[in-house]
């Protein structure tokens, strides 16, 4: 029977195995089908509102790209009548104030460079032996250098000439230390009207080297004269009116005004200097111009180059301010406040943004990207429907989850339901047939008897009423339980004595203890209240604490029962000396079904119904019951229950 047991109990752990794993299937895979669902919907959503934004801001990005357009043919326009009717160096100096060119190129019809020019070659001189002689002195004598270069002056006929002789004459002065007469030469003789036009022997305009070296030595000689000066100078070398002062001498007067200007550099001629420097070392790596009104990048580094329709102009850009100009162009589109529209140059990865368009034709491989201005617009946009999937999914999951665990116990429930029930059909059908079959013994040695002897037969009818005993109770013990588990089981509570049900349940084992190797110890208190309780069911319910006590105590049996009073209540003590129990079977020992020492039990028999029915009635009375034991060293059951208070004498008795 035992191993019936075990194997009912493995086939049901088995069960009960596989059943939560069948429901940890149920439960997951719509789950994670569901979350997935839901993550999906979310990106779907994200999707929807990036869709709708690209719609609404398309427009504006297409603007953005035909301004761009309008912008670049305007200018190649532009370029190809000022061409026409502009000289070159003004039309470089406008370029870079007006139309904002980090720096311009002119070109003729036959493809030759106007501006910035370069140096013409100087004519061959005639032969002169004053001029060979003065030139010698220069370096041993610059005094009697100086001497010379003031006679040749005086009898040339000729402005440049003589222009070149009074700015020889300057330089042989400060080279024997008079600056105050070179200065005074400077500012005096060479600025008659006469030499205005003069050029040196390279055909530079003479007059501007001149006012560079008054300046050098004024601001050492005479500082009063050094800024205007510096300002007349200055003012001519800005003037890209005068074609005649060419490109290198241009650059070399600005900057050597710069060089003498440190503390206060005037921001055009900084301007100026850096779009002819440009414009030079382009000219030195790329000189070429197409007929096409493209933006495309040069040989030098970080420049883009643009050409008019003629290819007459070439505008240069720096790709930082190039950027800048751009997107001044595009501010006039009507751009709402909240995007912003970026440059991408050829070759350079977009990242980040919301859509993107070439820039057009014009600007071959650019392209334009635009981004919110604030990220966050785009993620409240979608938070809030992305969060209300996820509630909805959160909980649906939740339901299922919690749908999927009340399932799980309520089969739970019917498999434990199943089980005792298999439990209890084994059970029964053990103890029945234990006393069945020792009554059947007993009765067939009694029948097969050749006669039959007196004491013999008083003491096998003995043993038959004991088995009867036996039975009886088993059986009440199961009709108890059936009446319980189906609500059926009715109390017949009335008011009476605690000792009786005590004397009542003593007298019903008293028999069966009076065994030599049993002592049965009873101990009633005089003075007991009444109790208001159902007498047969209380005693029924300590004569199952006393078959306890007396089943599972050894060969030698110590067993009382104690009722006392204690602080109005009743209370009914089992004492034994048997095999105790550990404290975790304690917790469980009011279990129905419960068995802690089935094969321990000296006396074998029970199915874990008596402790179950023992609580039900002692609850039922408003009462309590304890266990207190220690493997070993025996039990001690403590059943509590609530005294009815003592009436006065004018109270009637009921």
């Amino acid at each position: 029977m035992i191993r019936f047991r075990t194997a009912t109990s493995r086939l049901g752990r088995s069960s009960g195995s596989w059943l939560t794993l069948l429901l940890l299937f149920i439960a997951l895979v719509p789950s994670i089908c569901l979350l997935w669902f839901v993550n999906r919907a979310a990106q779907n959503e994200q999707l929807a509102v990036r869709q709708k934004l690209i719609d609404a801001y398309r427009v504006h990005l297409v603007l953005a790209q035909e301004r761009l357009q309008t912008h670049w043919r305007q200018l190649a326009l532009e370029l190809d009548l000022r061409a026409d009717s502009t000289p070159a160096p003004e039309l470089f100096a406008r370029a870079i104030r007006d139309i904002s060119a980090d720096a311009l190129v002119c070109f003729d019809a036959a493809g030759s460079i106007r501006y910035p020019n370069t140096l013409l070659l100087p004519l061959p001189e005639k032969p002169n032996t004053d001029w060979a002689e003065a030139r010698n002195l220069e370096t041993s004598e610059p005094a009697e250098a100086a001497a010379a270069y003031a006679l040749l002056a005086e009898q040339s006929s000729d402005a440049n000439s003589a222009a070149r002789a009074l700015l020889a004459q300057a330089r042989c002065l400060v080279r024997a230390g008079d600056k105050t007469a070179a200065l005074k030469l400077l500012t005096g003789p060479l600025e008659a009207e006469r030499f205005r036009s003069t050029t040196d022997a390279q055909l530079r305009p003479l007059q501007p080297n001149a006012e560079l070296l008054a300046l050098d030595l004024a601001a050492s000689v005479a500082p009063n004269h050094a800024q205007p000066l510096r300002e007349r100078l200055l003012a001519r070398a800005l003037d890209y009116t005068d074609s005649a002062l060419a490109s290198p001498q241009r650059r070399f007067l600005l900057r050597e005004l710069l060089r003498l200007s440190p503390d206060a550099p005037p921001p055009p001629a900084t301007l100026l200097l850096a779009a002819e420097d440009l414009a030079v070392q382009w000219l030195a790596t790329d000189a070429t111009a197409t007929r096409e009104p493209l933006l495309r990048p040069s040989t030098v580094t970080g420049i883009w180059v643009f050409s008019s329709g003629s290819g007459r102009v070439v505008t240069l850009h720096r790709t930082e301010r190039l950027l800048a100009r751009l997107a001044a162009v595009i501010s006039q589109s009507d751009l709402p406040t909240d995007v912003r529209v970026e440059f991408f140059a050829p070759g350079r990865e977009i990242e980040g943004s919301l859509l993107s368009l070439p820039a057009g034709a014009a600007m071959p491989g650019w392209r334009l990207a635009l981004s919110l201005q604030d990220q966050r617009l785009f993620d409240e946009s979608t938070r809030a429907r992305a969060t209300s999937y996820l509630w909805i999914g959160g909980l649906v999951v939740v339901s299922v989850l919690i749908l999927a665990l009340l399932a799980w116990g309520l089969v739970r429930r019917k498999l434990a339901l199943t089980q005792l029930r298999n439990d209890l059909v084994a059970n029964v059908t053990h103890e029945l047939k234990t006393p069945l079959s020792s009554m059947r013994v007993l009765v067939e040695t009694l029948l097969n008897a050749p006669q039959l002897h007196e004491p013999t037969v008083r003491e096998y009818l003995q043993l038959i009423a004991t088995e009867n005993l036996r039975l009886s109770r088993l059986i009440d013990n199961f009709l108890t339980f059936s009446r319980i588990e189906r609500n059926k089981y009715v109390f017949a509570f009335r008011e009476t004595s605690a000792a009786a049900i005590a004397t009542n349940a003593a007298e019903a084992v008293r028999e069966r203890f009076q065994l030599p190797d049993c002592r049965f110890a009873v101990a009633i208190a005089a003075d007991l209240p009444r109790v208001r309780a159902d007498a047969g069911a209380l005693s029924t319910a300590l004569i199952n604490l006393l078959d306890n006590a007396w089943k599972y105590s050894g060969d030698t049996k110590e067993i009382s029962l104690t009722a006392t009073a204690n602080a109005g209540t009743v209370v009914f003590t089992v004492r034994d000396n048997g095999i105790g129990l550990a404290p975790r079977d304690a917790k469980r020992i009011f279990q129905r079904f419960f068995q802690v020492h089935p094969h321990l039990s000296p006396t074998g028999g029970g199915c874990g119904l008596g402790l179950s029915i023992v609580q039900f009635v002692v609850s039922a009375h408003r009462g309590t019951v304890r266990v207190e034991s220690q493997p070993g060293a025996g039990s001690t059951f403590t059943v509590t229950l609530p005294a009815v208070a003592p009436r006065s004498a004018s109270e009637p008795t009921p």
